[in-house]
Parts: structure tokens; C-alpha cells; sequence
């Protein structure tokens, strides 16, 4: 193929000079004269391993050059890859201006060609970015319409520095945003030789899923710090302890609890987060500021959940789910007890169905706790879902019930479905009555 590569920075170079090496007529584009001058010698204008190398022999074989010129990289390519800087403003929000001015500087650039061309842009973008502000730009400069005149992809990359040329041959996934299967086939062909994970998507997924993974590793990073502070005060070896938490990759390094839902709770995960965060604190003198954000997170999901609630306009509400996950009656710091609470002091006509929950069948702390703490709650429990079904205008999922058939037949203008577990997830229309807490 014949690819022009605009922004030769750190993903720049290294795209350029590995799409040479598999066979790819490349053109790199800089408006720094300084880096193309050395691509055309035949230098890496930044520090990676074997990029030197491999710039050197494209060079030698004429399957990479370097230019300022944008129009001439256009006019002798089929595709371009924009890969410029998106930097931090001072604000945090982030400098889009290098990405704008090469939009405009590739649609004047496509006007009048006579052949199909398509922009691929690999630069890190926030959701809405390509819709609200690059695509219009394309459009309004090369005169055409994007998908029909030529085609647009947004193209996430993952790669790190130090291993960059093994992630680009290798990468944990290829993700192509693209609305049209004419421009997401163009930028297929450029990786005929890695045998990975494709995802197609849309644009504004792939925009966003570039951010999930950054912060997730962000996270990752900062959590395993502060377990080996907490380690390291303890006198406990925290590499070690790390590594063995890893192993777990059951639930620990999963999928597990890493999809959209609602708040937890239970009699785990909330005592030993408080446990933690006071030895932190009072024992080991230690400041943990993601460990103790955890909780604090927790409680504006549950506020989310009532907001969606609130949002459906309805005062009659039926309630899916009591204990703090399914086919259990352990209520102990259950979420949904939280919000079976907030709505009835909010003056909600609540009912609450779960067939897990049976004041006959509870023993011991369960049955201490609702006779104690929430008879309240106790007196709304209906024994069946149409009893349920029969009150409610609006209907909350808390769990994952056996009733998603008799639940998809409520949504209409007269009811609606606050899903906070993803019931009705696949299954979702139109209807505005379909309130979903993550999606």
C-alpha cells in the first residue's frame, strides 16, 4: 500500500518505519524539517530499540521518505495515518489543535482526487472528537462526505515505549472504529501479517477505549504501590505478595467485576476495605488515597441509581432484588437495601421482589438484621413477580432474575426498566422507558 504517516513523533516513527518494513510505500509527514531531514538520512529522530536499524534499510530500499509537504504525502498515497500529539492543556483538558490543523491540511489536500482515500487516525482523541470536530473538518475541506467519498477510521494504538516494534508486530488488540466496511477493509490490509484479537467498533468506542485502558493501567500502577507501602511498613515483602496475587487470574486478572453494574456490597468487601484503610491510617501512619476513594465511589453509584430512578418519573416502583447479589439472602451492606431505604424516604410506593429473600427461611445474623434493622423494608416484599409487576410503573433490576421475558414486555410509555444489572442489556430498544445505570 502506499501510506502517508502525518506526525513523526514517538507512535509516528515507529508506524512509519514498521509499515515500510512489511512492504508499504511510506511517506512521513512533519512540519519539523529537523525530523524529516533525518528519516531521509536514514536516522530515528527518537530512542527505541531496533528502530534505527529498521529506518536505515527502508530508506536504503526507497519504501520510506519524509516530507513537510502534506499535499504532495496525499496526492501520493491511498491512506494516511495521523499520528500528532493530543498533549495536556493546562486544565487537563486535552490540545486537539495539532489534530484539527491536519484534518484541514488532509481534506484540502483530498479535494479532486479521483480515487477513493482514507484517513486513519491513531492520535489519542476524546469520545467526540472525530464526530463533533475532525470528521466535519475532512468534509468541510475536501468537499465530500465521509464514508461515501472517502473513509474515515479511528485507530487506537497500545504501543509503549522500550518495546514499541514487538507491540506494533504483536499488539494485545486491533481496534478499528470505522463506520463503513470499505474503510475499515483499507486499514485491514495493513496488518495481513498479525495473527490477533481484532475488535471492530464504533468510533466513539474505540475513542473511549483508549482512555479505559490508560486509566485501568494508571490504577493498576497505583494500587500495586500502595499495597507495597502498606507491605513495605509491615515488614512483608511486596513483590512477593503481589506475584502471588496475580496468579489468580479466576477473578483477580479477569473479567470479573469489570463490567458496568451496580454498587457492591456484602459482608466482605466493605469490612476489609474499612479494615485496610484504618490500619493505613492509624497504624501504619500511611496516606492511601486510592484504597480510601473506594468507598466514597461506591456511595455516588448507589446516588446514580436513584438519580435513574428519579429520571423515570414514576412514584409507583418495584424493586428486583434485596440481598447483595443473586441467588443468596445475605443483605448485610447490600446496596439495594441502601436504595429500598432512600426511595421510601423519598415517598416512593415501593414493592420488592426476591425470590432469595423469604422472611419463613431466614436465620441468624440475615434474620436479626431485618427484623432489627430494616422491618420496614421486610413489610414491602411481595412473594411473586407479577404481585410485583402488577404495582409498578417503574421497574428496577437489581439482579439478574429469572424475569427478563415478562420485564421486556413492560417497556412501553406507560412503564419503565431501570436495569442496574444488565438484564436487559442485549436486548434493549429505542423506548425511552429503558434506563440502563452503564449503558
Amino acid at each position: 500500500m502506499k501510506i502517508a504517516v502525518f506526525g513523526l513523533g514517538y507512535v509516528g516513527t515507529v508506524s512509519a518505519a514498521c509499515l515500510a518494513r512489511d512492504g508499504n510505500e511510506v511517506i512521513g509527514v512533519d512540519i519539523n524539517p529537523q525530523k524529516t531531514e533525518m528519516i531521509n538520512a536514514g536516522h530515528t529522530p527518537i530512542i527505541e530499540p531496533r528502530l534505527g536499524e529498521m529506518i536505515d534499510a527502508a530508506v536504503k530500499s526507497s519504501r520510506l521518505t519524509a516530507t513537510q509537504n502534506a499535499e504532495e504525502a496525499v496526492a501520493a498515497t491511498d491512506m494516511a495515518v495521523v499520528c500528532v500529539s493530543t498533549p495536556s492543556q493546562p486544565n487537563g483538558n486535552l490540545d486537539d489543535r495539532h489534530l484539527a490543523k491536519v484534518a484541514e491540511e488532509i481534506g484540502a489536500s483530498m479535494r479532486g482526487l479521483n480515487r477513493r482515500y482514507t484517513v486513519v487516525v491513531r492520535s489519542t482523541a476524546l469520545p467526540g472528537t472525530m464526530r463533533e470536530k475532525i470528521i466535519p473538518l475532512l468534509e468541510e475541506h475536501a468537499g465530500g462526505r465521509a464514508g461515501e467519498d472517502f473513509g474515515v477510521c479511528y485507530h487506537p494504538e497500545f504501543l509503549r515505549e522500550g518495546s514499541a516494534i514487538d507491540d506494533y508486530d504483536q499488539p494485545p488488540k486491533i481496534v478499528i472504529g470505522s463506520e463503513d466496511d470499505a474503510s475499515r477493509d483499507a486499514l485491514e490490509r495493513v496488518y495481513v501479517n498479525q495473527d490477533v484479537q481484532r475488535i471492530y467498533t464504533t468510533i466513539e468506542e474505540a475513542e473511549l477505549l483508549k482512555y479505559i485502558d490508560n486509566c485501568w493501567h494508571a490504577l493498576k500502577v497505583a494500587f500495586g504501590n500502595e499495597f507495597g507501602r502498606i507491605c513495605h511498613k509491615l515488614g512483608v515483602d511486596g513483590r512477593r505478595v503481589m506475584s502471588m496475587f496475580v496468579q489468580d487470574t479466576k477473578l483477580n486478572i479477569s473479567p470479573k467485576y469489570l463490567q458496568p453494574g451496580y454498587a457492591f456490597g456484602g459482608s466482605c468487601l466493605p469490612k476489609d476495605l474499612r479494615a485496610m484503610t484504618y490500619l493505613g491510617r492509624n497504624r501504619l501512619d500511611l496516606s492511601l488515597p486510592v484504597l480510601d476513594s473506594i468507598m466514597a465511589s461506591n456511595a455516588v453509584h448507589i446516588e446514580a441509581g436513584l438519580d435513574l430512578v428519579r429520571e423515570a418519573g414514576h412514584r409507583e416502583v418495584g424493586l428486583v432484588g434485596l440481598s447483595f447479589k443473586p441467588e443468596t439472602d445475605d443483605l448485610r451492606e447490600s446496596p439495594l437495601v441502601t436504595l429500598a431505604e432512600r426511595l421510601i424516604g423519598k415517598g416512593y410506593q415501593l414493592r420488592i421482589y426476591d425470590p432469595s429473600v423469604s422472611l419463613a427461611k431466614l436465620m441468624g445474623g440475615n434474620k436479626s438484621y431485618i427484623e432489627q434493622a430494616i422491618p420496614h423494608i421486610a413489610e414491602l416484599l411481595v412473594p411473586k413477580v407479577d404481585d410485583l409487576l402488577a404495582h409498578a410503573k417503574t421497574v428496577v433490576i437489581g439482579h439478574r432474575a429469572d424475569v427478563a421475558e415478562k420485564l421486556a414486555v413492560l417497556q412501553s410509555e406507560d412503564h419503565a426498566i431501570v436495569d442496574l444489572a444488565g438484564l436487559l442489556w442485549d436486548r434493549q430498544t429505542d423506548n425511552q422507558g429503558y434506563l440502563g445505570i452503564g449503558w
